[in-house]
């Protein structure tokens, strides 16, 4: 009787189990804090739906992708019981001030007086629309738009369209010789945006080009045109990975970007080529205020013998302190990486100081793969730096460096200061 009793209970249980137990489900889901940003769009872009099942899992998810919108600074959830199973989901954001100026002012190495002037809304429309533009003037006038919708279509599909018509004075490299050059770029470009999932998201699409060079001054060869007029087609393919996860200014996570092109064109000076490069990021945090961030790229093109190389030296992309367009070539290996410690913080500005190294080696255009470990195509620079960060303002990080050489590069920069918004990486 003992056992039919223990079996009676047991089999009691489980049917009751299977019977009065309920899944948790969302009953609504509330969004609060947004002011510019439009409620409908934020649920769009959403998984977690009403009538569907509480997940956590999902919802954490959804919070990290809020927290990448250029609108929104931070977010945070919480449950709370309704009635029955169900129960409501409160999202509060905290929204970023996104109407952005851009204004640029320095002295070229003519000492030539230039300035920036541009105007972006990054959250165009309340729906994380990009668009705007800029004038610039370093002795010519230069102009861009752009427009991008990465949600305009549907939760995974966007567009973006960019016109640019860009002019400066260029330094290019033959043998021993250096010329400046005039160089023009006006561009159409139309890139279909496709988010796959969570983490990963593909952009593709076209870019018509036109490329003009001037002869300005400097050296000359009978082989190098002093005018050209190229017309070019771009096809073009960027694949992210994404799982970084962001607090304010402290960011964990690991990234991966691979751009890859096909350029034709119609000339009889330069063929048609290929080029790629994968940006790898790492980031992780140290401590309660440390974080340390790092960037590995890795690039290679058509090995063609010419100035026109597309791969260049520069403080402003790859190595802090080295100058502006040291040199070009048809391969590159750049690794940064830097600690970043917040040395105050308060709730809308942040300020951190910065110890960094960038390493970077090249091909020669023309070269071999061995040119990556010649220690003349080996360049190192180490250095110091601080961030002025808002938490209010999208992306409106001022950053100063000081980099100064550590490799015994010749002909190069022995150091410098290199300004920017935004953070290098």
């Amino acid at each position: 009787m003992k056992f039919k009793n223990w079996l009676f209970l047991f089999l009691f249980l489980w049917f009751s189990s299977a019977i009065f137990s309920q899944e948790k489900i969302v009953f609504d889901v509330k969004i609060k804090g947004a002011k510019k940003t439009k409620i409908s769009f934020l649920k769009k872009i959403l998984s977690v739906k009403q009538n569907d099942v509480l997940d956590s899992i999902s919802l954490e998810k959804d919070i990290i992708q809020l927290k990448r919108l250029p609108a929104i600074s931070h977010a945070y959830y919480q449950v709370f019981y309704s009635h029955k199973n169900l129960y409501n989901v409160f999202i509060t954001v905290e929204e970023n001030f996104t109407l952005i100026p851009e204004v640029n002012f320095w002295t070229t190495t003519n000492q030539q007086f230039s300035y920036k002037l541009g105007l972006y809304d990054y959250n165009f429309s309340g729906r994380n629309i990009t668009f705007g533009g800029f004038y610039q003037n370093n002795g010519f006038d230069s102009y861009g738009l752009s427009f991008n919708a990465p949600h305009l279509f549907s939760k995974k599909w966007g567009l973006a369209v960019n016109h640019q018509n860009w002019k400066s004075e260029e330094p290019l490299y033959f043998g021993n010789k250096t010329a400046n050059y005039l160089y023009n770029n006006i561009s159409f470009e139309v890139l279909g945006l496709h988010q796959i999932n969570f983490k990963n998201q593909i952009n593709f699409g076209v870019n018509f080009f036109r490329e003009k060079y001037q002869y300005l001054s400097g050296d000359t060869d009978p082989a190098i045109p002093q005018i050209l007029n190229l017309k070019k087609t771009l096809f073009k393919l960027v694949y992210s990975y994404d799982n970084l996860d962001y607090d304010y200014q402290y960011i964990t996570g690991f990234k991966s970007v691979l751009y890859a092109q096909y350029v034709i064109t119609e000339n009889d000076f330069q063929n048609s080529f290929h080029i790629f490069w994968n940006d790898f990021f790492y980031y992780k945090k140290l401590g309660e205020k440390g974080n340390w961030a790092n960037r590995l790229r890795i690039g290679l093109s058509a090995n063609e013998n010419t100035p026109f190389a597309p791969f260049a030296l520069d403080n402003n992309v790859n190595l802090r302190g080295v100058g502006i367009l040291v040199d070009r070539g048809t391969g590159s290996i750049v690794y940064n990486s830097e600690y970043r410690h917040t040395i105050y913080d308060k709730s809308w500005l942040s300020i951190q100081s910065n110890l960094f190294t960038d390493f970077g080696a090249w091909r020669n255009p023309g070269g071999k793969l061995s040119d990556f470990t010649n220690s003349n195509n080996i360049h190192v620079y180490s250095g110091f730096g601080l961030r002025f960060i808002s938490k209010k303002i999208y992306n409106a990080t001022f950053r100063i460096d000081y980099g100064f050489r550590v490799s015994n590069g010749l002909g190069e920069s022995k150091g410098g200061f290199v300004f920017g918004i935004g953070q290098y990486f």
